[in-house]
Order: C-alpha cells, then sequence, then structure tokens
C-alpha cells in the first residue's frame, strides 16, 4: 500500500510538472510550484483527481467493509443477519463520500474557462 501511495505521489508531481501548458505572463497569471500558470490551468487535473481518488478511496473501503464482513460472519454466523445490516450501513456512508468527491469535481470542471 506504501508503494502504490509513493507511484501515485510521483506521478500526480510528474503530471504537475509537464502536463500544465506554458502560460503567457497575463495579470491573471499566478505561480504554483515554480510554475507560471494561467488562472484555471490546474483546474481540470485537480478535478479528475479529486473524483478519481475520491471513488478509487471507496472502492477500497467498501471491500474491506465487505471481505471483513464476511469473515466475521464466518466466525458467527448466528450474527449474520446484524453484521450484515452494518456493513450495508457502513457501505452506504462511503459510498456517500464517493459521490460527494465526484460532485466536487464535476463541480470544478464547470468552472473551467477554455479561451476560444
Amino acid at each position: 500500500m506504501h508503494k502504490l501511495f509513493n507511484m501515485m505521489l510521483v506521478a500526480f508531481a510528474g503530471l504537475c510538472v509537464f502536463a500544465c501548458p506554458t502560460a503567457v505572463a497575463a495579470p491573471d497569471a499566478i505561480i504554483a510550484g515554480g510554475l507560471l500558470l494561467a488562472e484555471g490551468d490546474m483546474l481540470g487535473l485537480g478535478a479528475g483527481l479529486a473524483a478519481g481518488l475520491g471513488v478509487v478511496g471507496a472502492g477500497l473501503g467498501i471491500g474491506r467493509i465487505g471481505g471483513d464482513a464476511v469473515q466475521a460472519i464466518a466466525r458467527q454466523p448466528e450474527m449474520a443477519g446484524r453484521i450484515f445490516i452494518n456493513m450495508i450501513l457502513t457501505a452506504a456512508l462511503v459510498e456517500g463520500v464517493a459521490l460527494f468527491a465526484v460532485i466536487v469535481g464535476v463541480m470544478a470542471l464547470g468552472k473551467i474557462h477554455v479561451p476560444a
């Protein structure tokens, strides 16, 4: 898990350095991490990462919830009903957080200003 996080961090750093277009010095330009960016250059990347990482995290969380619930039911079959109800409730809360991340990403995409 730690290696996956490091790989994602390196990939994100690479995207930040190489994927953003070169900005022309303008009144609305900002400096981020030593790069001169026009306002909104990295907004699409940030929106995609917010939505994508939110969904990936929720998928990992729901998978772990389901796996642990199956193990708990295998150990105590008489508690299967209560474990199942708690599993569904917890998975729904995690899914709500993922939906929130996707909505925030989509809302940020609406603020991107593409010059004509």
